[in-house]
């Protein structure tokens, strides 16, 4: 079985085009980043566990089930930031964990300066939000501190990957799953992904120049 799974469902190959295309304006943009990031977090929650519970509806009372695990969503700042939202929406008790890393653009390697992960009782399910997987760097460094946190179950969630980078982390990180809208096969020479979608910070923020 793989480490890696992409999203199959047609809604997610007519959201990914119209994020793709140059033209889509910022706020439309997001609206996108929120929908494939819903269908990515259905995907990748399909087998959180439960424990059974009763409810007294008006009428009686119901036998069912809830969520019975700690759940942290780590976005990796800035652009995880995007992804936030849609995952909180299906997680709403979720815990929200902050991670900010850069990219040095002379080297492309990921350059961490905020974490804010406790040292000590770890969640039991850590979610990475990160909109691009390119060389995976920030991702690797990511879940680099949540085992250091001691989260034994790490998945990551991430709109488009390059090829490279998707099989790099796996092959580092087997027991992690990764999730993914869509893989793309090259990295350019500044590293980014081709085709993808350009900065996906730039484009939810509204900061390009």
């Amino acid at each position: 079985m793989s480490s890696w799974s992409e999203l199959q469902h047609p809604l997610a190959a007519h959201h990914l085009a119209i994020l793709r295309d140059a033209a889509t304006p910022p706020a439309q943009f997001r609206n996108q980043v929120d929908l494939l990031a819903t269908l990515l977090a259905i995907e990748c929650t399909q087998d959180l566990k439960l424990a059974p519970i009763s409810v007294r509806t008006p009428v009686g009372v119901a036998e069912a089930r809830r969520l019975s695990q700690r759940i942290a969503i780590v976005p990796i700042l800035r652009a995880g930031l995007g992804l936030v939202h849609p995952v909180l929406q299906l997680l709403p008790e979720a815990e929200v964990w902050h991670l900010g890393m850069y990219r040095d653009e002379e080297t492309a390697l990921p350059v961490e300066y905020y974490s804010k992960l406790p040292a000590d009782c770890p969640a039991d399910v850590g979610l990475v939000l990160d909109p691009m997987l390119a060389t995976g760097g920030s991702i690797r460094l990511a879940i680099g501190a949540l085992k250091k946190w001691g989260v034994a179950d790490i998945r990551v969630l991430s709109v488009i990957a390059s090829e490279p980078g998707l099989k790099q982390l796996a092959n580092e990180f087997p027991d992690v799953r990764i999730w993914v809208g869509a893989i793309d096969p090259v990295l350019n020479d500044r590293k980014f992904i081709v085709p993808g979608l350009g900065d996906a910070g730039d484009r939810i923020f509204n900061t390009r120049a």
